[in-house]
């Protein structure tokens, strides 16, 4: 299985998810591939922001050596799941779909824990710390959550 994460610049929301699902995934020795991206394109090659790191980092997560890329078309014939962190996200994904079988790997992220909800991952890039963190949990969350499922279904 072969899972992307995406928000809005690559550098926050995404980077932590993929750092997450890569931690837990690595503990657990299943066999899932993961990359993050972001929609524009301002921050690739860029580390993520050093907020998000230093988060990521308190709670035993080390996100220091990823590089922001941007999302493109390719991506849809590359990766079997697209979580994306907000609803400008997940419109701005589907208009790169040629297909419906394109379309049908973009979801919500946090649908994995509440199902239909289409509900946003909040942006931390322009709040504080604490921004961060509540980022940082609700991710937490939603990646065990995908770790489960993954365990216990046929992907």
């Amino acid at each position: 299985m072969k899972v992307l994460f995406v928000c809005l610049g690559n550098i926050c929301r995404s980077p932590l998810a993929e750092g997450l699902l890569r931690d837990k995934i690595r503990k657990k020795n299943l066999p899932v591939e993961m990359d993050s991206a972001g929609t524009g394109g301002w921050h690739a090659g860029e580390n993520p922001d050093p907020r998000a790191v230093a988060t990521a980092r308190k709670f035993g997560v080390d996100i220091s050596g990823l590089v922001a890329r941007q999302f493109s078309a390719d991506d849809f014939l590359r990766f079997d799941k697209i979580y994306v962190m907000d609803k400008a996200n997940y419109r701005d994904v589907l208009s790169l779909a040629k297909e419906e079988s394109h379309r049908a790997k973009v979801d919500f992220f946090l649908n994995v824990t509440s199902p239909g909800s289409n509900a946003d991952v909040p942006d931390p890039w322009y709040g504080g710390a604490d921004g961060f963190v509540s980022v940082y949990k609700m991710l937490d969350e939603a990646a065990e959550a995908l770790v489960a499922k993954i365990e216990t279904e046929a992907w």
